[in-house]
């Protein structure tokens, strides 16, 4: 092992996709024990490992090689797992629907293309998501490796699966409603009426008392008129 291969590393410094370097001390069925300068030595899984197709660890591993992972994930007792597989740009906690990403078209069917999000694994974008038209086939719209920019319709955490779309956004449009003209029910209607004739009363009513108010106040002059002659 070289100084130059595996640093001091503190397990605090390590998260989910740093990358490291290390080398394999320990060989066991379930995989590999490796030395990144870590307090604890790291665990790579035999499911981390990249290979598909193996009999024995030996096959693809062995005591003393040098190898570059990345950590897959430390738990509360500080226990260090890697990978050799290059983890997702995005988790599936960071992907929302409703967002907009750039990718790459890694595959096309008749039925639509994957795009790669940096995802764990590409989304689909169905034909009739490709575009605002219609679309024959999707080789007429896009081809592999183009870099589009797509948006999340539909996300299955469970299934790992995430439909995308390509369309533009379907634009919502304000509607700017008059308010409701307010029609007063039977019983307020009587209530109003009630209320009208009241004021016409009182209004009426205080035209007499002032016609009666004035009729006093000229019986009272033309009195007081007469005892001064």
């Amino acid at each position: 092992m070289t100084e130059e291969l595996v640093t001091a590393v503190a397990v605090a410094d390590l998260t989910a996709g740093t990358p490291v370097k290390g080398v394999v001390t320990y060989l066991a069925p379930y995989g590999a024990m490796v030395n990144i300068g870590a307090e604890r030595e790291a665990l790579l899984h035999i499911s981390q490992l990249g290979h598909k197709n193996f009999r024995n660890i030996e096959d693809v591993i062995k005591v003393g090689d040098e190898l570059e992972a990345f950590v897959l994930k430390v738990d509360r007792d500080n226990r260090i797992a890697l990978t050799t597989e290059r983890p997702p740009e995005r988790s599936w906690n960071d992907i929302r629907k409703g967002e907009t990403y750039k990718g790459t078209v890694v595959r096309i069917e008749s039925y639509g293309a994957f795009v790669d999000i940096g995802a764990e694994r590409p989304g689909m974008v169905h034909v009739s998501e490709l575009t605002d038209g219609y679309v024959q086939s999707p080789n007429d719209v896009v081809t592999v490796g183009q870099e589009v920019e797509v948006r999340v319709i539909k996300l299955n955490k469970r299934n790992r699966q995430i439909d995308l779309s390509m369309k533009s956004p379907t634009e919502e449009v304000e509607v700017a409603f008059e308010p409701a003209e307010i029609i007063p029910t039977a019983m307020e209607m009587a209530f109003r009426h009630a209320e009208d004739d009241r004021t016409r009363r009182k209004k009426g009513s205080g035209k007499k008392d002032k016609r009666r108010w004035d009729d006093d106040q000229d019986d009272i002059m033309e009195r007081t008129l007469r005892h001064h002659r």
